[in-house]
């Protein structure tokens, strides 16, 4: 349990909305954006929630724009999805693809979509997700976020079904919504009312329920996310200038991943 940075002696499970501190009972002071120190309490500065600094989700966009293109290559050349998409054995238990030394299909077939209503759906979701989180965490500890989910999705998806051919960027978004409901927790947004907790509950049921959808790849792609935004979190509530470290941990994280998926899958 933490402590009170102004009452070492007093344990407490409330944090400042804008810098993080731990703070007791006596130190909160109730804001329309939830609990601040008393020091922040007096800052006229904008506070740091989820929506609120100076910083546009250009990487959204970006990532946005290389699915959507790459969707219009494959439609035009087919060929092309299969020498992307996720997959390590065949049928008959022989090693292709991943466990064939074909490492670059763990990131390039987060990056595909079999049909226009999955990439719609999940570029919708990537959409929402990037314009709520990437002002708040800055565009590299947002995609040093978003590339160790998809390793982590790529992970789990051979992990429970290493031949089928999985493609779509969704391990990535399942990751991206475990950063968002982590980062709301620590600003004191409340997950129900947030509807951050409804939504990953009706996309985990709609996961498990529904055929033809990669459940590792979903599980490890949440997994990873709620990893990496943890700790990128923590660091920037212990230090001012955190983010070389941060972006450093989830590379760190996603080749961790990637090299221990290969692993797993070679022969």
């Amino acid at each position: 349990m933490a402590t009170c940075y102004r009452h070492p002696n007093r344990e407490t499970g409330v944090s400042c909305s804008n810098c993080g501190r731990p703070i007791c009972p006596d130190c909160m002071t109730p804001t329309p954006v939830g609990m601040r120190c008393p020091e922040c309490s007096q800052q006229k500065t904008q506070v740091r929630n989820l929506r609120s600094m100076n910083v546009e989700p250009i990487a959204t966009y970006i990532l946005i724009a290389i699915n959507v293109m790459l969707f219009v290559g494959v439609q035009s050349n087919p060929s092309i999805e299969i020498d992307l998409a996720l997959i390590s054995e065949n049928i008959y238990g022989q090693p292709v693809g991943v466990g064939d030394g074909e490492w670059w299909r763990l990131i390039s077939s987060g990056f595909l979509h079999t049909e226009i209503l999955h990439l719609g759906l999940n570029m919708l979701a990537l959409f929402w997700l990037g314009r709520m989180i990437e002002p708040a965490l800055g565009h590299a500890r947002f995609l040093g976020i978003y590339f160790a989910a998809l390793l982590a999705g790529s992970f789990g998806a051979l992990l429970l079904d290493p031949d089928a051919l999985t493609r779509g960027a969704s391990g990535a978004i399942y990751g991206l919504l475990g950063a968002a409901i982590v980062m709301a927790r620590n600003r004191n947004i409340d997950l129900m009312q947030s509807g951050l907790l409804p939504i990953l509950g009706f996309n985990l049921l709609f996961t498990f329920v529904v055929g033809g959808i990669s459940i590792g790849g979903h599980i490890g792609g949440l997994v990873g996310g709620l990893i990496t935004a943890f700790v990128v979190e923590e660091l920037a509530r212990r230090r001012r200038n955190a983010t070389p470290i941060a972006v450093g941990f989830c590379a760190v994280f996603a080749v961790a991943v990637g090299v221990a998926t290969v692993l797993m899958v070679s022969p």
